[in-house]
């Protein structure tokens, strides 16, 4: 029941608040709140056979300035610093739990694009517990690439680093499309590599 303040289930003030999504922030040591999300996972794959979950914005989620103009090098102490929301750390590793105790095969997934250390580790060896982490990068080079270099300018080590680029021995999904070009009116690679020729030009009548 809703008690009619702004941190029954968020945390209170400023830090309740993202501005960049316009939505409010959970506070991952409230319990309601933990039963909540974890549920959550339960229901979706106890009732519908779910056999993974994509967690979107964890990067986002782990630091207090939600990634916004900040730089990861992979310092570690830009990762465990005050910042470092370790409550949202804590939830993220007992949601991999609770999901690998229901299904030991579920496919887990972070969106995380600082690098954060651990994350696809095990919970045994003292990670968080996803199986792959989202390459966001790989799908922004391919689009920017296309739209500010001609073919004779694409560097082949800068692509193969990108590629390649992530910890050791850490499981990465590399994708060429991404949601994200939807939500900011981009276009998809086909459209940037065809353009208005697939709808005037690709007829053999065409002059």
């Amino acid at each position: 029941m809703w008690d009619g303040t702004d941190y029954q289930y968020f945390h209170g003030g400023e830090k309740g608040n993202h501005p960049l999504w316009d939505s409010r922030v959970f506070d991952y040591s409230k319990y309601e709140v933990l039963r909540f999300l974890l549920s959550n996972i339960r229901f979706w794959l106890e009732e519908y056979n779910a056999d993974g979950f994509r967690f979107d914005g964890v990067t986002s989620m782990l630091y207090e300035h939600h990634g916004k103009n900040y730089g990861f090098t992979g310092n570690y102490n830009e990762y465990f610093n005050h910042m470092l929301d370790v409550d949202a750390l804590a939830y993220l590793a007992i949601a991999n739990q609770l999901a690998r105790t229901i299904y030991p095969q579920v496919i887990l997934i972070a969106e995380d694009v600082s690098g954060f250390p651990g994350l696809c580790r095990s919970i045994e060896e003292g990670g968080i517990g996803f199986g792959f982490r989202l390459a966001m990068a790989v799908p922004d080079m391919w689009i920017k690439l296309l739209k500010e270099k001609v073919d004779e300018d694409w560097k082949v080590g800068e692509i193969a680093f990108q590629l390649t680029n992530r910890r050791y021995k850490e499981p990465c999904i590399a994708y060429a499309e991404s949601h994200d070009q939807a939500l900011v009116g981009d276009k998809t690679i086909s459209m940037w590599l065809f353009d208005s020729e697939i709808y005037d030009n690709m007829s053999v009548f065409s002059q």
